[in-house]
């Protein structure tokens, strides 16, 4: 019976299709440092991940009867993905299963920052009782996202679904990604209907200078993909949402870009120190924060776990 490690967790319906294909299913949460011992002393030889768990090619030489490595969700920077297809592993992704999720989040922090609703929920606990006319005031200056553009850099699937979603709000939208020239969105509704939008791609600039709101759509990245230089370009008042990876922004400019005005929020999931965020940024009013959530969904979960046990019943059993 193949044995399989689900270091992060796995949906109930992941474990009861694998179970009945014949697989038995560990969701023992093993520390990274014992992680090698756990997987040789009891014969795994699938191990799934999510973001905490790494499997670097040191884990992978030391695991010699690992026959595939699986990671719930998008990216797998956490991964020796290379090297581990050289030695000859399967390696599995769930790259379609948490796009609305992460999509929804999106709106979640731009709703959020529009209304003030993070500084507003910090506030109202320790002042609505006794200063409630001055915080309706302060936080009456909200707007609309409707009829505002928003700006998508990075068009895979979770671009494409958070774009789905503005034009159904009623929002312009623009994108870059240099893979993608041209794209054909679908919006199906829930009576059968359908309508198209036919969007082409836009230069990065164009897109910095004429979005009220900028959203990033990209895997992890050596290099910063919006830093002073971009943040300078975009609009006096944007607004801008991080649900991608840490290290995609830098930071220390944007809250240089807040502290002065020029951008009014920031959403953000996911932290270029994460898990310990800088303090900076975890006080900041003007930053809406939640702590890498964006797949994070029972419905997103339970897609994962089905997609998973899919594959690996492919390629295993």
């Amino acid at each position: 019976m193949v044995k399989i490690l689900a270091n992060d967790g796995i949906s109930n319906s992941g474990i009861q299709e694998l179970e009945a294909a014949g697989f038995e299913v560990l969701t023992t949460k093993v520390a990274q440092e014992q992680l090698v011992n756990f997987i040789n002393e009891n014969n795994i030889e699938a191990l799934l991940v999510r973001s905490a768990t790494k499997v670097p090619k040191e884990v992978i030489d030391a695991c010699p009867n690992l026959k595939l490595i699986g990671r719930g969700g998008v990216g797998m920077d956490n991964i020796d993905v290379a090297y581990a297809k050289e030695k000859g592993i399967h390696i599995i992704n769930t790259p379609a299963a948490s796009s609305e999720s992460v999509a929804e989040l999106v709106f979640a922090h731009l709703f959020t920052g529009v209304r003030f609703l993070h500084d507003s929920n910090r506030n109202m606990p320790l002042d609505g009782d006794n200063k409630f006319k001055e915080l309706k005031k302060s936080y009456a200056g909200g707007a609309e996202l409707r009829g505002k553009t928003l700006g998508i850099i990075g068009m895979g699937r979770i671009g494409q679904a958070t774009a789905k979603m503005a034009l159904g709000l009623g929002m312009k939208v623009l994108y870059h990604d240099p893979y993608t020239k041209k794209i054909e969105l679908k919006l199906s509704f829930h009576d059968g209907q359908t309508v198209s939008f036919e969007l082409e791609n836009q230069p990065l600039d164009v897109l910095l200078e004429s979005s009220d709101f900028i959203t990033i759509h990209v895997p992890a990245q050596k290099n910063y993909i919006l830093g002073k230089k971009e943040f300078a370009k975009m609009k006096k008042g944007a607004g801008l949402v991080n649900a991608a990876r840490g290290g995609v922004i830098d930071e220390l400019e944007l809250l240089q870009a807040l502290d002065s005005g020029h951008l009014s929020f920031a959403g953000l999931d996911v932290f270029e120190s994460e898990p310990r965020p800088e303090i900076q940024i975890l006080m900041h009013s003007k930053i809406s924060l939640t702590p890498h959530i964006g797949a994070a969904t029972q419905e997103a979960q339970n897609r994962i776990g089905l997609e998973l046990a899919e594959q690996i019943i492919k390629l295993l059993g």
